[in-house]
């Protein structure tokens, strides 16, 4: 019977599937660690007092890209490069979520409605990360090879969620609650097309490498249309909702190290 974990193992069993899944997830966090290395650095003057969480939120993305990278090292296995199909940060960009890459590369200073942006965009995508990692900490947290990664990386995830709640409810008692509200639907809808997109050039790929039947396939391709229904019916609600977390402060220290998985 197909299921998550099943799914997940027989990747995981394959040296080709597990280094095109490590390769994948590497360059999104990888991008993200330098997206945010970018905003924390140009945050504007009356919000600096945020710049060392945005940085903190790029240093633990940075880390989970050297946390899979290392997992693939310890199988002597070398990175892919990564299908435009499956480049799940790109996409984002092309639809215009989020902040320019253009701008990133810039030196002037971001505004704080760009940070009320940058801020929205990650509340769902965080949302997203968040979901995925508890799906993998539930199956393989006791995992020999990936469990420790898997549990680091699921509560770094939660902790990136909290704060993007946290520093969000912040900005809308300030005044920006309209703004706020309205770059999180067109984000959360912009998201789950993406990701309904990557999930079908994945499932695709790992297809091809696994020699899965056509029946297999075709069931799989129906389960990542059937969640895309649900999430257009309502389920993106889930991601534009707002409430205070229970883990405040979230990101106010350093992050964790990953010297363990080098």
């Amino acid at each position: 019977m197909l299921s998550a974990k099943s799914l997940f193992q027989e990747i995981l069993d394959n040296d080709e599937s597990f280094r095109l899944f490590c390769s994948i997830a590497a360059s999104g966090e990888s991008q993200g660690g330098w997206e945010n290395g970018r905003i924390a650095a140009l945050v504007p003057p009356d919000e600096r007092g945020l710049a060392p969480k945005i940085a903190r939120h790029g240093a633990d993305e940075d880390k989970h890209g050297r946390i899979f990278n290392a997992l693939m090292r310890k199988r002597g296995l070398a990175p892919v490069a990564v299908p435009a199909d499956t480049d799940y940060t790109m996409l984002l960009e092309r639809r215009g979520i989020g902040l320019a890459h253009e701008k990133l590369r810039s030196e002037r200073p971001l505004s704080v409605r760009d940070i009320v942006t940058y801020l929205a965009h990650s509340r769902v995508t965080e949302q997203r990360a968040s979901e995925q990692m508890d799906l993998l900490r539930r199956h393989f947290a006791d995992h020999p090879e990936l469990g420790r990664a898997v549990r680091m990386i699921s509560a770094d995830e939660d902790g990136h969620l909290a704060y993007c709640h946290e520093e969000l409810l912040r900005f809308a008692s300030a005044g920006h609650g309209r703004a706020i509200q309205g770059t999180l639907r067109a984000c959360a809808l912009a998201e789950i097309r993406v990701y309904r997109d990557v999930s079908l050039a994945v499932t695709a790929h790992m297809g091809r490498i696994l020699g899965w039947p056509r029946t297999k396939a075709a069931t799989l391709t129906a389960g990542v249309h059937a969640v895309y229904a649900y999430e257009r019916a309502g389920g993106w609600r889930r991601m534009v909702s707002l409430r205070m977390p229970d883990r405040r402060d979230a990101l106010g220290g350093p992050p964790a190290a990953a010297h363990e998985f080098a």
